[in-house]
């Protein structure tokens, strides 16, 4: 007749301050900057002709083939297409954490 094992109950979720949730904020702010920023230059500078006048197909005629491949720039620009995705999904996720419908 041994005794069940007591566990103890959880402690409560610890409720972050007004600080932290501003904190939180900002550097959700800062994320869908950077990553628009990073989304828009690497959706079209690809396909500008300063990226034919880089220094890489110069130095390295190697790499030039892949470099003015437009495959390869074709996949830069789906990562830059992402890269918008994610800021334009980040910043839906802040404007109904905003409005009161937090998930």
């Amino acid at each position: 007749m041994s005794a069940s094992p007591v566990t103890p109950a959880p402690p409560p979720p610890i409720k972050p301050s007004g600080f932290a949730k501003w904190h939180r904020r900002v550097l959700a702010i800062c994320l869908i900057v950077f990553t628009f920023e990073v989304g828009l230059f690497l959706v079209v500078f690809p396909w500008l002709r300063s990226w034919e006048l880089s220094w890489i197909p110069t130095h390295s005629p190697h790499l030039a083939g892949i470099w003015l491949s437009p495959y390869f720039r074709g996949a830069l620009s789906g990562l830059g297409l992402l890269n918008l995705y994610v800021a334009v999904a980040e910043a839906v996720r802040q404007l109904k954490w905003m409005f009161g419908q937090r998930s």
